[in-house]
């Protein structure tokens, strides 16, 4: 018997303390509200008015916490309709203006028409190792602005194949989770 759905908070921002609702679904792994808060650290002086992608985007926490702290949209895609349902009902519910949801597998979603963003949150299903697929139509399909920063997490001791010019910013682990800020460069960095 699956357990009670459950709750996490956002941190800071506009919607700091709101809480989201989160549906239990398998493999459905919010980031954690450590990690959350060292990332958006990072991001402080890059979040206002960015447009932000965020990428299996599951409770939206990423996503929802960027809007909270100034990105002017947030795209969220999602491949479950229950977990895209819920993000929906959680923005409406917070009144999260700039926050639209596509039900969407991710591959799919980027081989379509591309709008080029600032920030990009590339969290996906540990268990299928999209990264390197997701990260190569990010790149060649016009889906980044020229100096993106693009943040990935992923296990622990898995540091995922990446295009070259994207430089790593900074990186730490919390738990089993490995999370990375990297910021795009138009041109291969020399080596």
């Amino acid at each position: 018997m699956k357990g009670a759905p459950g709750r996490i908070r956002i941190i800071g921002g506009t919607l700091r303390n709101s809480r989201l609702d989160v549906p239990d679904l398998p493999g459905l792994r919010p980031t954690p509200e450590r990690v959350r808060e060292t990332l958006f650290n990072w991001l402080a002086p890059a979040l206002a008015g960015v447009q932000a992608l965020d990428l299996c985007a599951g409770t939206g926490a990423l996503g929802i916490e960027a809007l909270s702290r100034g990105a002017a949209a947030v795209r969220f895609v999602e491949r479950d309709a229950r977990a895209a349902q819920a993000l929906h009902a959680n923005l409406a519910r917070l009144k999260a203006e700039g926050g639209a949801v596509t039900v969407a597998d991710a591959l799919a979603f980027l081989d379509g028409a591309a709008t080029p963003f600032g920030l990009v949150f590339l969290d996906p299903p540990f268990a299928a190792d999209l990264w390197p697929a997701l990260a190569q139509r990010l790149e060649a399909n016009g889906w980044l602005a020229a100096q993106a920063w693009v943040y990935v997490e992923s296990p622990r001791d898995h540091a995922p194949a990446l295009p070259p010019n994207w430089v790593l910013h900074r990186e730490g682990r919390a738990g089993e989770v490995r999370h990375a800020l990297y910021r795009r460069c138009a041109e291969l960095p020399l080596s």
